[in-house]
């Protein structure tokens, strides 16, 4: 059966545009590219010992059969959440399916009618999709931009029921930060309540001294005074699923009334057991923490000639206007074997296409030196 005419328009407008997104294979070049900060995705020790915990307590089964509200709670779970609440320094931890999931089930189902929420403009999709879900009033305000934010707030704080505040701890396609001090103490003064993803904190910032990859906000000792924050494993965890933490009794509102998590069939025993096991080894790797964040200073070092965002995160860009010219650079490197990838418009704004770099702790400054070496000769 054709396509319809109107769809048929819109990938011919993506073609025309040199934005087509296609699956490709998984490119074999040096990674800088990947969400595997760590290398625990492929890291045999984890690997194996999954399956030494799943034979030891001799689960044999492939899937979770139903819903977590019908079949699918099995009794990894209650270890896992337990783990990560006690890990982040949590009343209580809620696992979901993916980043996905937890933010679209969080935001379509918290904030009410009369509340009002107010996004950094560079939030992910995914916080967008769940605010456009709910029934709230919602409005942006200017990328880490305080002064902007506390206008939007003496705006609403008398006609609101609750006024979320919705930001990330690391973004994904520059790595800057929010300042989460000030940010609270805004929350603070205005009786607001803030919410944090922390997909690209967590296993890269956590206590300066112990380092145990927690995230931005507990490396601040905040966690006491954000409502909800959103930890995702699909990057430097190596694995799969989100977990969002809060008070008891906000786990218990989103059981009840969170709809990506009601209404869809739970992670399978091996995917429960993979974030467990990913966590105890977090807990461990401070050698390996504390060498993705050499990498990333020794990054920023090297680079210094180019305009690349200079953060103290594991993600760097380089903005090079137009879909066309970033696709050729990035190509150039992928044949001179480095897995760099272009963003393009529409997933950032038209001008601000990008090379975007992710560091890992398994890269190695030779790796580094030769790819902006060759960066540095394409764009003289």
């Amino acid at each position: 059966m054709n396509l319809p005419k109107s769809l048929l328009e819109k990938l011919h407008f993506r073609k025309e545009n040199n934005a087509l997104r296609v699956l490709k294979k998984q490119s074999q070049g040096i990674d800088f590219a990947s969400n595997d900060y760590l290398g625990f995705s492929q890291n045999e020790a984890i690997f194996n010992k999954v399956h030494q915990y799943l034979a030891t307590k001799k689960i044999i089964r492939n899937g979770a059969t139903g819903s977590r509200l019908l079949s699918g709670n099995h009794e990894i779970y209650f270890e896992t959440e337990s783990f990560i609440a006690h890990f982040h320094q949590s009343e209580a931890a809620l696992i979901y399916n993916s980043g996905y999931d937890a933010n679209v089930g969080f935001f379509s189902a918290v904030p009410q009618r009369n509340d009002v929420v107010l996004y950094d403009e560079l939030c992910h999709a995914s916080i967008r999709d769940g605010i456009q879900l709910s029934l709230s009033r919602a409005y942006k305000f200017k990328h880490n931009d305080l002064s902007d934010l506390e206008k939007l707030l003496q705006r609403f704080t008398t006609s609101a029921t609750e006024i979320y505040i919705v930001t990330e701890s690391v973004f994904s396609m520059d790595g800057d930060s929010p300042n989460i001090e000030e940010l609270v103490a805004i929350c603070e003064k205005y009786n607001a309540l803030l919410v944090i993803d922390e997909a690209h904190a967590l296993g890269v910032f956590g206590h300066e001294k112990g380092c145990s990859g927690e995230g931005l906000v507990q490396q601040y000792q905040l966690q006491d005074k954000v409502f909800a924050r959103i930890m995702t494993f699909g990057k430097a965890l190596g694995c799969h699923g989100a977990a969002i933490l809060g008070s008891q009794d906000l786990i218990e509102y989103l059981v009840n009334f969170s709809r990506s998590l009601i209404y869809t069939t739970a992670l399978s025993p091996h995917s429960v057991a993979t974030i467990l096991i990913a966590y105890q080894e977090l807990a461990v790797s401070h050698t390996t923490i504390k060498k993705l964040e050499e990498n990333a200073i020794y990054f920023n070092t090297y680079s210094s000639l180019l305009q690349i965002s200079i953060s103290n995160s594991s993600i760097k860009s380089i903005v090079i206007p137009g879909n066309e010219k970033v696709k050729e650079i990035a190509s150039y490197l992928q044949e001179n074997g480095f897995d760099v990838k272009p963003i393009l418009s529409p997933t950032v704004p038209e001008g601000q296409e990008r090379l975007r770099f992710c560091l890992h702790a398994y890269n190695t400054k030779n790796e580094m030196e030769k790819v902006i070496t060759l960066l540095k000769k394409k764009l003289s």
